[in-house]
């Protein structure tokens, strides 16, 4: 689109707003004029709306029609790159641009001013005072603070003193009290002040990375290490280097769990903690975050990846830690995969991004074969520390009862680790207390009344809970079907269950349940991690969480309690996510300085993906796993799009479809082939129909128009809807 720097009060402007128009809409620009990226306060019927000017204004409307602005943001333009970032994001996700500036707004009170806060500082050269422990404890911890004005919340965090000690102190003179705006910059932070040694393998790696930056265009780096290995430490030398050049930078995590220890060690290495953007984030703190980015307050942000659409001004690196992490995709609204995208948006601001990761997707692993990613390896751990022992206990063999999972060989090393003293951590990727309840008499599955799908039993909250709405209810006494009491029986282990088995045969050990739908917050979560890594639990039993990058320094046992879960079913990526998951928190063992141990519980112990695992030879894996897709023209070596049509009404739904299967001449020229339509794996949620479509096509340019093309041949009324999902991770 056509833009010029400035345009003049009442100049037609185009303007993108962040309401369900897929289109641009022309303005007159308002008293005072605007620049092109400015953010706008615009009438739209009765109401205000946010809106950014995009260029002129087509100029097809009597100007007499046309609205005028009402009044420009007082927020930074957003940039030409972070447009064209939006511009490409909804191109490639066949997504209205209106949706994608949605992503880059969710900020609360963006047109108001900025609120006050109150903050403290040590006064000089305060006179006498009535000494008391507490005050000493006061004066002594914000004498060492690098800051000199911190909130009462922070002084009592640094001080352990109360909010009344430290109101006391200002009324004695010792504090200065004073009133700050609230959207303030972070406090600097120092790429010298604390860098950790690294051994030789890290050194080298920094050395390739340090090169490729001085270079100072776009570059994707693949860092692989074992688990381990001190990847982080390495890209965080990259971040110092980013912070020297007066760059921002901005690094995902896959998990919001993660964040707290990972903000430690920030602050370790840079001496202050930088800024955080993530669902548990406060809306106050969310909307300085913003802020700040936006005007180069913020220089280093840690987020998950909503964090992608923060308006940096000078993106100078991005960091994906985890990169093979499923979590990476947005699943509902904008269908993304921030992996991708953040490789998108260093592309198009000019900067570096490193993916990171002991396992990566086999995306990046045949991009950096392919020369398109560098790719970085560190080879050995960090310090003293060696990869754990991998072992494979064949099931077939081992006498278990039928409501246990925890065999006889894996009982006994973790019998010997709590007489060491030492962690084992039991892994079984299922929530819950159990994943089927089912009637004893008539055989009827407890399901959701509102998705196809079984309930799932959470014994700890005691109720039944869906996993694909999050609708639960109480646990009936009698079969909904056949209303016989008595005969309900749970089918199955969930990480509860089996907790409670681990109960009954380790009666003296202190056990730990990590997993998501037990923690009310994430503050929760936090804590008992913390808990975890400080060795006050004997038995750490865990579902994928523990494999998200935690370090737990006295664990040294890994029991998966059964692999073959995750070799089950179609899934394309079936065998390179178990892979994944089990060499991740397989690396959780062993991490300081005594030799770790993995435990694979199957019963297929001749299965190829068990084989590679205990092998360890990830290489092999890969190399494999890609001639399997590349015979197949499976991704990375072809194109998938996942298309579900949904409605309360099952015709309604499967209607549209066919007429939708009538009309595939658009994906003729692409040689693209289309399954479907056909009710999805999951047919309903939240009482929505769906029937899905899947289109395979090479690897080619155009498949986005095509499938755009395609999908406008047929018209969406009443409750119909259709979302697009390109390159899709999974196919429920």
């Amino acid at each position: 689109m056509k833009a010029q720097e400035f345009y003049n009060e009442n100049d037609v402007i185009a303007v993108v707003t962040t309401e369900p128009f897929a289109r641009f809409l022309d303005y007159l620009a308002p008293e005072g004029g605007c620049k092109v990226g400015s953010f706008l306060i615009l009438p739209l019927g009765k109401r205000k709306v946010i809106g950014v000017v995009w260029g002129a204004g087509e100029g097809n409307y009597e100007r007499s029609k046309l609205r005028s602005a009402t009044s420009v943001i007082n927020v930074p333009t957003m940039s030409y790159t972070m447009r064209r970032f939006l511009e490409v994001v909804s191109d490639y996700t066949i997504t209205p641009i209106n949706l994608i500036l949605r992503l880059c707004t969710r900020v609360p009170d963006l047109t108001k001013p900025s609120v006050t806060l109150k903050v403290f500082s040590l006064v000089s050269n305060y006179t006498d005072f009535k000494k008391t422990p507490q005050r000493d404890l006061l004066i002594s911890a914000l004498s060492k603070n690098k800051r000199s004005k911190l909130t009462a919340k922070e002084i009592v965090s640094i001080s352990g003193v109360s909010s009344a000690v430290i109101t006391a102190a200002a009324r004695a003179g010792i504090l200065d009290e004073q009133r700050i705006e609230r959207d303030s910059p972070y406090p600097a932070l120092d790429p010298d002040f604390k860098p950790k040694k690294l051994n030789s393998s890290q050194i080298n790696a920094d050395k390739e990375i340090r090169h490729v930056q001085k270079q100072n265009n776009f570059t994707a780096i693949l860092l692989q290490g074992v688990t381990g290995s001190g990847k982080t430490e390495v890209y965080l030398e990259a971040v110092a280097n980013a912070l020297k050049n007066g760059q921002q930078v901005l690094v995902l995590l896959p998990e919001i769990a993660l964040t707290s220890e990972f903000f430690n060690r920030v602050k370790n290495r840079f001496g202050e903690k930088p800024a955080e953007w993530h669902s548990g984030v406060t809306l106050a703190e969310r909307r300085r975050v913003w802020k700040m980015v936006s005007s180069g307050g913020a220089k280093l942000v840690i987020g998950a990846r909503s964090a992608l659409f923060l308006p940096f001004i000078n993106l100078g690196l991005i960091i994906v830690d985890e990169e093979h992490d499923q979590s990476y995709k947005q699943e509902d609204g904008v269908i993304y995969n921030a992996r991708d995208m953040a490789v998108l948006r260093s592309s198009i601001e000019g900067s570096m991004v490193i993916l990171a990761s002991a396992t990566p997707s086999l995306e990046s692993w045949v991009n950096a074969k392919n020369g398109k990613y560098k790719h970085v390896y560190i080879n050995e751990r960090y310090g003293q520390a060696t990869l754990p022992s991998l072992l494979a206990i064949d099931l077939r063999k081992e006498k278990l009862k039928s409501d246990e999972w925890i065999s006889v060989s894996l009982k006994e090393s973790v019998t010997e680790c709590l007489n060491n003293n030492e962690q084992s951590l039991l892994f079984l990727n299922r929530r819950g207390y159990s994943p089927t309840t089912v009637c004893r008499t008539c055989g009827n599955q407890i399901s959701c009344d509102e998705c196809d799908a079984r309930m799932v039993e959470h014994r700890f909250i005691k109720r039944l809970m869906c996993h694909q709405c999050g609708h639960t209810k109480v646990m009936p006494d009698k079969c909904p079907s056949c209303g016989i009491e008595g005969k309900l029986a749970v089918i199955g282990p969930g990480v509860e269950r089996l907790a409670e088995e681990a109960q009954r045969k380790f009666p003296n050990a202190k056990i730990s349940v990590l997993s998501s739908d037990l923690y009310g917050s994430a503050k929760s979560l936090k804590a008992e991690i913390q808990k975890i890594s400080e060795g006050n639990i004997d038995i750490i039993i865990g579902t994928q969480l523990v494999a998200k990058g935690h370090n737990f320094p006295k664990l040294r046992l890994v029991g998966v309690i059964d692999i073959d879960i995750g070799l089950q079913g179609s899934d394309l990526r079936a065998a390179e996510r178990t892979y994944q998951l089990v060499r991740q928190v397989s690396g959780r063992a062993g991490r300081t300085d005594n030799k770790g141990m993995a435990l694979i519980q199957t019963y297929q112990p001749e299965h190829p993906v068990v084989e590679a695992i205990i092998k360890g030879d990830d290489d092999d894996f890969w190399v494999s796993e890609a001639k399997q897709r590349e015979l197949a023209c499976m991704p990375p070596f072809g194109k998938l799009v996942g298309i579900v049509i949904s409605s309360n009404s099952l015709d309604k739904a499967m209607s549209l479809a066919n007429q939708l299967k009538k009309n595939t001449h658009p994906l003729d020229i692409l040689a693209a082939k289309i399954y479907g339509p056909a009710p999805a794996p999951i047919s309903r949620i939240k009482g929505r129909h769906r029937i899905r479509f899947l289109v395979k096509s090479p690897r080619t340019s155009g498949l986005q128009d095509a499938i755009r093309n395609w999908v406008a041949t047929v018209s969406l009324k009443g409750d119909l809807r259709l979302s697009i999902d390109i390159d899709p991770q999974s196919f429920y």
